[in-house]
């Protein structure tokens, strides 16, 4: 298989799977997607084990592999069948923090691509509970959390995506990270011309947030400390992708996003999105007040 055809967003979502409640991958498959060995892969997090808490990273019991075999044909071509330790599945989390530890830009540039099928398997199916039961009911296609590609299904993807509207405010709650990953990543995505963040606190997978924007819109990290690894994750983010640029900033408590002259207060650093209830709102103010004394 080429590189084009194992990148394929259908071929990423065919590999999550659902396990203890969560959408996860299996470490077999993301060594295929990263080019590495399945070795490597999981020696490299024992390096860097404390990234992986077991919210990010968790072994298959023998029962969850069995059922795992007996429902997915793919792993039972070989692959799975004699293997000599139980798999490692990774959460949405994990799967974000692989490309720190392996330490390339094709690593980044793999997981940006399967957080996003990630969050989009999670935004139809978390949107549409209501359509989907509608659709059982008429004894349409059964849907799983593996998305068909049927011409029928695409108009309804296009017709729900084309009357998406932002809540101007609300509450995320613990253990809602795809929610709020969403919610974050599609005001990115939405800024033309320039986005502002204003937060204290900011690692690699808020430079990864931002690699979602427009390739002609600027962008301004204001933060508090700019850290050794930092300056390194930002040189290395600058090379490959449209500049960002971060700035010493220590007067603000508080996290903005300002976006297509809209500003949004957030009550979480985008780093823990979703770790712990946080609010958000949509503020009656004009961008430029703020940008302004900035600086």
């Amino acid at each position: 298989m080429n590189e084009i055809s194992i990148m394929d967003e259908q071929n990423i979502q065919n590999k999550i799977y659902t396990i203890r409640g969560l959408q996860v991958m299996i470490d077999e498959d993301l060594a295929l997607l990263y080019q590495v060995e399945a070795k490597r892969l999981n020696e490299q997090v024992k390096r860097n084990i404390e990234r992986f808490p077991l919210k990010f990273r968790f072994q298959l019991t023998q029962e969850e592999y069995e059922n795992l075999r007996s429902q997915i044909a793919t792993l039972e071509d070989g692959r799975g069948k004699h293997k000599k330790y139980l798999p490692y599945a990774f959460t949405e989390q994990g799967v974000s923090m692989l490309s720190a530890v392996l330490k390339s830009n094709a690593a980044i540039e793999v997981s940006i691509k399967i957080m996003d099928s990630f969050v989009n398997m999670r935004r139809f199916i978390s949107q549409n509970a209501s359509l989907f039961q509608r659709l059982n009911k008429l004894e349409a296609t059964q849907l799983h959390y593996k998305i068909e590609t049927d011409e029928k299904f695409n108009k309804i993807f296009e017709a729900i995506e084309s009357k998406e509207i932002k809540p101007k405010q609300g509450i995320f709650y613990d253990g809602q990270i795809f929610d709020a990953y969403l919610f974050v990543s599609d005001i990115i995505k939405s800024a033309k011309k320039s986005i502002v963040l204003i937060d204290n606190y900011i690692d690699e997978s808020v430079l990864i947030l931002f690699s979602k924007r427009d390739v002609n819109c600027e962008a301004t990290i204001y933060t508090k400390t700019i850290s050794k690894q930092l300056e390194l994750d930002l040189k290395k983010y600058n090379s490959q992708y449209p500049k960002i640029e971060i700035k010493k900033f220590d007067l603000s408590h508080d996290r903005f996003l300002i976006a297509n002259n809209e500003v949004f207060h957030i009550g979480a650093s985008l780093k823990d999105l979703g770790k712990k209830w946080f609010a958000f709102s949509k503020m009656d103010m004009k961008s430029f007040e703020i940008i302004g004394k900035l600086r």
